[in-house]
């Protein structure tokens, strides 16, 4: 029996959990900076944009979806945006992830917002499945950037 809830402040080691595993997942463990103080400020802090949802199986967490409210001038509206999915590898194929993206979509539909998006690696295969079975469709006229720490540091005080 699959549960899909809102993360609270108290699940933070585990949302760090989850973070680390899926970031041993992505081959980037190393990049990995969030602690479970940094985790509580960022998403259960007074003044945060971001929000994460909990999948448990018999009141056992085994999934993870962190997001947050994008913005599409086109549309002038609220997009939903999801930063990070990701499930135990004991957990999957059984439909935690699908569930943790039907009550983002769900969400999306409730709040007015016009597009729910997110990014995946190219090499993850079993994710692009799901994604493509779900009716998602790749943007792929659309490249990527990011800016980040010397780069960013760099180009903001020049």
């Amino acid at each position: 029996m699959l549960k899909i809830r809102e993360a609270v402040r108290e699940d933070a080691a585990t949302l760090l959990g989850f973070i680390r595993e899926l970031a041993i997942y992505e081959k980037a463990e190393h990049e990995v900076a969030a602690t479970i103080q940094k985790i509580e400020e960022s998403i259960f802090g007074t003044n945060s944009v971001t929000r994460a949802l909990i999948c448990e199986q018999d009141s056992r967490p085994v999934g993870m979806a962190v997001w947050f409210f994008n913005y599409s001038t086109w549309q002038a509206k609220n997009g939903l945006y999801l930063e990070d999915l990701y499930v135990t590898p004991a957990a999957r194929g059984l439909g935690a992830g699908k569930a943790l993206l039907k009550r983002l979509a769900e969400i999306a539909l409730e709040t007015g917002c016009g597009r729910f998006e997110w990014s995946v690696l190219d090499w993850n295969e079993p994710a692009i499945r799901v994604y493509e079975a779900i009716g998602a469709e790749p943007m792929n006229e659309w490249i990527r950037y990011r800016l980040s720490g010397k780069a960013l540091k760099s180009f903001a005080v020049s």
